[in-house]
């Protein structure tokens, strides 16, 4: 048990923390955050809408890559998701370990910087290895930004805000999603009209909007790193000391996580270590060769074979190094349901954000730029009110009923089939936009109160890793699996419509799991501390 004395020592140290640093501070007095965790959340909003820019804008840019390259559907849905997912998730575990022991600020500006360069460097891509290449890139980059940004908005702010600033944050999936579909149109459109000939460089329009917008965030770089990095644990009143050697620990990960220094890293724990780590590769295996087979497209299931065979390396690792950590997470049935809970929602909300401009263009006969506008303007306004009202709503319900903010996630994966279904059947322009709008209105609404909830489930020490856990859940079901599998439906039925209708499939199963969610939620919140010292925490 915590010691009541030791909890109130630590609260007066981090109170003490706060007032000698008041532009970090929350209020010890009223829990508010201060005038510059607001400007800190501002700043992040721009990254993370550049982050999205840079991931989204090739989803108006396929018709055109489509054609140039000689791609179908199935492998615009593998560069979309799967080539820049699997690695924004395995690299987003180690990244995740150093957002928990290092200077967070500074991780995020790294990484901002190579994402950035990678995307620029997408449009000099000449084959589908080369651009599948440069997608990597930009994932491993991008996997830097969640894992230290949630970490920062949770020191920065109270609990009783923090749905609402991760929301706030999270709007810039919405915003940078729809703005990427306005700005990679206008500028491919623009581009192939002023140079239908011996364009510069020989870039095309698609290859030229990749290097337009991916040199903005080299200048955000040098904003972000002004940042002041906060006081760890001080809005929960649990400091944490600073890490001795926070590099050991991230590239102990790389360890467990990049095959095959996995197996490696699997013989340290034993001969059971090595025993589960090599039951994990076989079954592995054996299920991509099968889908391979079944349905092709070795890319697919090479990557995501790679991917999930990491997790399990990395699961097996951490349970033997940080068995509190894992407890928590991955011994947690609560945080596990909300985390693929959520996935149902991602996987539909990516395949969606894809495939929405594909539609419009190919079977409504809109131009690129028409799509660019109509399609990202009001999707990013109905992602950026779902998300923030969603987040407010969470937390108001909070405070009510301790379950009330998955509620608000069982909606998001709810309210969006019947506008899915008419959306993607109607040959009326204007009601397409409508519902693309409440498409995105709807499902965007569960993301900042799944978000919170993940970092409810653990210690202010785990948040980053939590926070890679939870996106997962995000990318590796959500955004490695939701395009593709579209991508391949259409294939093989040479019809769109049936494609994106496939997805009606996932929403059942994320209702269920968020139900078992729902049950284990306030037994799970009460006993973290306890949990955590029975795996062998020490108590504070």
């Amino acid at each position: 048990m915590v010691s009541g004395n030791n909890h109130a020592e630590t609260t007066d140290t981090s109170a003490q923390a706060a007032s000698d640093n008041p532009d970090n501070a929350i209020d010890p007095d009223t829990q508010k955050a201060s005038a510059y965790s607001w400007y800190v959340l501002g700043v992040l909003v721009l990254l993370y809408v550049l982050n999205f820019i840079d991931r989204n804008i090739i989803a108006i840019l396929a018709e055109d890559i489509k054609k140039d390259m000689g791609l179908d559907d199935s492998q615009i849905g593998f560069l979309y998701g799967t080539a820049f997912g699997v690695f924004y998730a395995l690299f987003g575990i180690p990244l995740g370990k150093l957002a928990d022991s290092w200077h967070r600020v500074r991780l995020m500006t790294i990484g901002l910087t190579i994402w950035s360069a990678f995307t620029a460097l997408s449009g000099f891509a000449r084959n589908f290895a080369t651009l599948s290449v440069a997608r990597i890139g930009v994932g491993v980059g991008e996997a830097t930004a969640s894992p230290s940004a949630y970490s920062i908005i949770s020191d920065y702010f109270p609990k009783r805000l923090r749905a609402t600033a991760l929301a706030i944050y999270s709007s810039g999936i919405y915003l940078g999603g729809g703005f990427s579909l306005f700005v990679g149109g206008k500028i491919s459109s623009e581009w192939n009209s002023a140079f239908p000939v011996d364009p510069p460089l020989g870039l095309v329009g698609w290859q030229a909007a990749f290097v337009i917008v991916g040199l903005p965030g080299l200048l955000l770089a040098l904003w972000l790193v002004t940042l002041r990095e906060p006081l760890r644990g001080q809005s929960d009143g649990i400091l944490s000391p600073p890490v001795e050697r926070p590099f050991a620990g991230f590239f102990a990960e790389m360890l467990a996580v990049i095959p095959p220094f996995t197996l490696l890293g699997a013989a340290r724990q034993g001969a059971d270590g090595l025993r589960l780590n090599l039951i994990g590769l076989v079954g592995i295996a054996l299920i991509a060769l099968f889908l391979f087979l079944a349905l092709g497209d070795w890319e697919q299931w090479l990557a995501l074979g790679i991917g999930y065979y990491a997790i399990w390396s990395w699961a097996l690792q951490l349970r033997q190094k940080d068995r509190p950590t894992f407890a928590l997470i991955w011994g947690s049935p609560a945080f596990i349901c909300t985390i693929l809970g959520y996935g149902a929602v991602a996987f539909s909300s990516y395949a969606v954000t894809l495939n929405a401009p594909i539609y419009a263009i190919r079977e409504l006969g809109i131009s690129q730029a028409q799509a660019g506008l109509w399609i990202g303007g009001p999707g990013a306004l109905g992602g950026f009110l779902g998300i923030t009202i969603g987040g407010r709503v969470a937390d108001a319900l909070k405070q009510t009923y301790c379950t009330g903010r998955l509620w608000v996630v069982i909606f998001g994966v709810v309210a969006p089939v019947i506008p899915l279904i008419i959306a993607f059947t109607t040959t009326n322009i204007i009601l397409f936009y409508i519902l693309n709008f409440l498409m995105s209105l709807f499902a965007s609404s569960a993301l900042g109160a799944a978000a919170a909830t993940t970092q409810d489930l653990v210690l202010p020490r785990m948040r980053g890793v939590a926070t890679a856990t939870f996106f997962l859940a995000t990318t590796l079901v959500g955004l490695s699996l939701g395009p593709y599998m579209v991508g391949k439906v259409s294939d093989m039925s040479g019809s769109l419509t049936t494609g994106v209708l496939s997805l009606l499939a996932v929403a059942p199963i994320g209702l269920v799991l968020l139900i078992i969610a729902v049950r284990q939620l306030a037994q799970a919140e009460e006993s973290v501390m306890q949990r955590a010292i029975a795996a062998g925490e020490p108590a504070q």
